[in-house]
């Protein structure tokens, strides 16, 4: 029976070195002839290419989904997906409570640390209330999509792709079975359909806010005055985010993406692409038609991301907030950093800083190195990287043209968005014991 106290890691360790032996184990069965359509063996970098993508809950795929892989690896794709977007510790705590195996203070530790929550008291029972509600909300995705796909793919195909959208809309995978109605065409054959997109936004939503928010809605309900402040930041901030971004694409794509569109279809359209990017990989405009504002706008929605403890990846919203806040602050000249009344530590300030800054330091380098390596434009390349490192599977179309080497670069930026750049700095960082000593302080010019 599998043991965290037999692991002789920190709870860092484990997630970052957990995460990468499932991503390496999916890569080989995905490799198998038996997960191919064709039945021949995928090769292996393509394969945990796909696995990343999957498990990273990612979206970005080599080959598409529906005419590359069988049956079984399409499964195993959607396990992937599932068992990343709720975090592989939250599986394994799964099989102990099935088990009725008893969970020690080290493995609500690891949990406490994997679900991004603030206390550990209680962290099983929040496990199991995100477990069943990941099952119901799924479910009842799984069976809205079902009801629009049964006419046209017939009850049996129609409730798969109801589970797999489900499943991969909730866990802000971007993965779709939609190759059927052309290779890689994701959902832009239901740009129209009503029930489709909200049914795929609000899962995308939902998954992307946040397990704990999940749980300060459930106990106060709709009482916002009640809610913790990061349940607060994490609503005003998605809210602004999903409204104000699809007011500007309605704006910006008129003339572009959306030419010839009706007013219902500009209007689904405005919000589904400013959900999706946030991180869910889904589309139901011609990316590559986008205009130049328009693609611009999207990267930097890939770059914010959804909110901690989610399914989804970026550096956050609580993050962006607190960067913004800071700013302010400054500019008033005002040492404590405050919102809806209340202080914001100065350890927030600086974890918020250094993700921002190693996110962007990465991403960038990663855009350097492609850009050296193959010949795509900045702006594809750009999207591509914070496509990969933000977990969001949106591409202007060069993910099946890239070569073994940017494939690897994309792969490393899809584990890292997934565990967090942070996390793997810290474990990659030397370890040095504290210095005895108080440094004196000195001033230098910011500005």
């Amino acid at each position: 029976m599998f043991s965290i106290k037999s692991i002789k890691l920190n709870y860092t360790e484990i997630i970052v070195f957990g995460t990468l032996l499932i991503i390496v184990f999916g890569g080989l069965i995905l490799s198998l002839p038996v997960s191919s359509r064709n039945g021949i063996s995928t090769p292996f970098v393509d394969s945990l290419f796909t696995a990343a993508s999957a498990f990273c809950v990612t979206g970005l795929v080599i080959y598409d989904t529906y005419t590359h892989w069988s049956l079984f690896g399409q499964i195993i794709i959607l396990i992937l997906i599932q068992i990343g977007g709720l975090g592989f510790m939250t599986v394994i705590t799964l099989f102990s409570i099935f088990l009725k195996r008893k969970i020690g203070l080290k493995e609500r530790r690891l949990l406490m640390e994997s679900a991004n929550t603030l206390r550990i008291g209680g962290i099983v029972l929040l496990i199991k209330k995100i477990l069943i509600r990941t099952f119901i909300l799924e479910s009842i995705g799984a069976l809205l999509l079902t009801i629009r796909f049964y006419p046209s793919m017939g009850l049996k195909e129609g409730f798969y792709n109801g589970v797999f959208h489900s499943v991969s809309a909730f866990c802000n995978a971007g993965f779709d079975l939609m190759g059927k109605y052309g290779e890689f065409s994701s959902l832009t054959n239901y740009l129209d359909d009503v029930v489709v997109n909200a049914t795929i936004m609000l899962l995308i939503v939902v998954g992307g806010i946040g397990f704990v928010v999940w749980d300060d809605i459930s106990i106060n309900h709709f009482n916002f005055k009640k809610y913790q402040l990061h349940t607060k930041i994490v609503l005003m901030t998605t809210s602004f985010l999903i409204f104000g971004g699809a007011l500007i694409f309605f704006a910006t794509e008129a003339n572009h993406s959306m030419l010839n569109f009706n007013l219902k279809e500009r209007i689904l359209a405005s919000l589904f692409q400013s959900v999706t990017p946030r991180t869910a990989g889904y589309n139901t405009l011609n990316l590559s038609q986008l205009s130049e504002g328009g693609s611009l706008l999207t990267i930097i929605l890939m770059i914010i991301g959804g909110s901690p403890g989610s399914t989804a990846g970026g550096i956050k919203t609580t993050t962006f907030v607190t960067l913004i806040i800071t700013a302010l602050s400054s500019a008033k000249q005002s040492s404590d950093i405050t919102i809806f009344k209340r202080r914001l530590e100065t350890d927030t300030l600086k974890k918020a800083s250094s993700i921002t800054v190693i996110y962007m330091s990465v991403a960038f380098a990663a855009i350097m190195l492609i850009s050296i390596n193959q010949n795509f434009s900045i702006k594809e390349v750009m999207f591509e990287v914070f496509s990969a490192i933000g977990t969001v599977g949106l591409t202007l179309g060069i993910t099946p043209l890239l070569n073994t080497f940017s494939k690897f670069i994309i792969t490393l930026l899809m584990y890292g968005g997934k565990v967090g750049v942070l996390s793997i700095a810290a474990v990659l960082a030397e370890k040095k014991e504290p210095s005895p000593l108080s440094r004196p302080f000195e001033k230098i010019v910011i500005g």
